[in-house]
């Protein structure tokens, strides 16, 4: 039997192999993760380099390996041009291929992890919204089964009034109540903008401008995608930045 098949995918990542070689990490539709060899990219005259680049949405022919798989063709799903336009684009972009690439399992297909990064990725090349990346840790989290209590105190149950809820808890997945509190502070504002991103008004939120609030969502979102991955994250301190 062939071991020929075609997938679609998004590259996570590539390091180098040999002398003309690149290994290619990418989350695929229907496998997950998939690790391949790109014979000769690295050559100037390439048929197909360029369209491995991390970031970049494409349609493959691959040939199953033992350990590695083989890339035979590769084309453009998207142009990964859009992504690239600006310093934003592209550390916001490269924050969402490495959330993933801590996420997707070997060979374990995850057809919704491919579609929220395809549509992330979307997203960041439309508008490099301050939120973008805040907003799909939340929404990866959420997906995990590891969506925060918002709307009383994960500790004691008690549901008051948003002035009262004044703390996040990463280790208990929420917010706290002045008697309970411990974590982090949380404003009023960053609790409003956090039950947006999660409670379907996802496009307001990302209408916003740029401000202290959401830094504070943004850099709590950091803190909790990297508690639950148990390491820190390469492009935070790009994209946190600006």
């Amino acid at each position: 039997m062939s071991g020929l098949y075609r997938d679609v995918g998004v590259v996570l990542r590539t390091y180098k192999l040999r002398e003309s070689d690149r290994i290619v990490v990418i989350h695929t539709r229907e496998r997950g993760k998939v690790r391949a060899v790109a014979k000769g990219v690295r050559k100037t005259k390439s048929r197909f380099g360029a369209r491995l680049e991390p970031m970049s949405h494409v349609r493959l022919l691959l040939y199953q390996g033992r350990e590695l798989d083989i890339v035979s063709q590769a084309e453009s799903v998207t142009s990964l041009g859009p992504l690239l336009r600006s310093l934003d684009r592209i550390s916001q972009g490269m924050a969402a291929v490495e959330a993933v690439d801590q996420l997707s399992l070997e060979r374990e297909p995850d057809p919704r992890l491919y579609e929220m990064l395809v549509g992330v990725l979307g997203t960041i090349a439309e508008r490099p919204s301050p939120l973008n990346v805040a907003a799909f840790y939340w929404k990866l989290l959420a997906a995990q089964g590891l969506r925060p209590v918002l709307d009383r105190c994960v500790r004691c149950e008690g549901t008051e009034p948003d002035a009262a809820l004044v703390a996040f808890d990463l280790a208990e997945g929420g917010v706290l109540c002045r008697s309970c509190r411990s974590g982090v502070s949380i404003s009023p504002g960053a609790l409003a903008l956090l039950r947006d991103i999660l409670g379907g008004r996802l496009l307001d939120a990302l209408a916003r401008p740029e401000s202290p609030l959401s830094h504070e969502v943004g850099t709590l979102a950091t803190r909790a995608f990297e508690h639950h991955v148990e390491r820190r994250m390469r492009t935070v301190a790009m994209f946190e930045a600006h």
